[in-house]
């Protein structure tokens, strides 16, 4: 699986579509589609941000790896089109940043799962305030790739307070993998290190609502 994932990995750098996907489907002899999302395309698009925070990337690589991904990602895992639970508002976004891989994971396997959410897409700080003021959001997932992205969940957090809503924030992406204290730091309520937890932290959160 380890010369899986670095394959992989080059495949995305050098932008060949057709040797990951053939990379994806070699591994899925062995895996389930989550664990390929988590061990492959997660793990891979992770390094490749290190990366271009060493400046050893170019941003173009990047993105267009993220959106070989999201094609990949859209056949493994589909949105689901199970009946709606009995579930508190809930949404999605990516917070000041161009990656939008996580998010579209962690949307797909929450919608597999039979919940409901609002897809924000990227949005920056006062775009998400408002629109989680103006849906009375009860969980709100945000999703980063960059430090810089990440540190603004603090901003979201105290600007959401005053609100009167008790919303429940859960982060996920590289920077919180990177530091797993950095979830408290910026004042989330969870963290997920995959998107297989997603549905779980979910679930916690839930019984933990007024």
């Amino acid at each position: 699986m380890t010369d899986y994932s670095l394959q992989f990995e080059q495949a995305l750098l050098s932008l060949d579509r057709l040797s990951a996907k053939k990379l994806i489907r070699q591994a899925g002899t062995e895996l389930t589609a989550m664990e390929i999302v988590d061990r492959m395309v997660v793990t891979a698009l992770s390094r490749i941000g290190e990366s271009w925070e060493r400046g050893d990337a170019a941003l173009s690589q990047i993105y267009m790896a993220g959106r070989i991904c999201e094609e990949l990602v859209d056949q493994l895992l589909p949105p689901g089109t199970t009946q709606r639970k009995d579930q508190p508002p809930m949404a999605i976004a990516v917070l000041d940043d161009f990656h939008l891989l996580g998010k579209r994971i962690v949307y797909s396997v929450l919608r597999s799962a039979g919940f409901e959410l609002k897809d924000y897409g990227r949005v920056n700080v006062d775009e998400l305030v408002d629109k989680v003021q103006a849906d009375r959001i009860r969980i709100l997932l945000i999703s980063t790739l960059m430090l810089h992205s990440a540190l603004h969940v603090r901003e979201v957090v105290a600007r959401l307070q005053p609100s009167g809503l008790d919303v429940k924030v859960v982060v996920g992406g590289a920077p919180f993998l990177f530091d797993d204290q950095l979830w408290l730091k910026v004042g989330a309520d969870a963290m997920g290190h995959s998107a297989a937890e997603v549905t779980g932290i979910i679930a916690t959160l839930m019984g933990g609502l007024a």
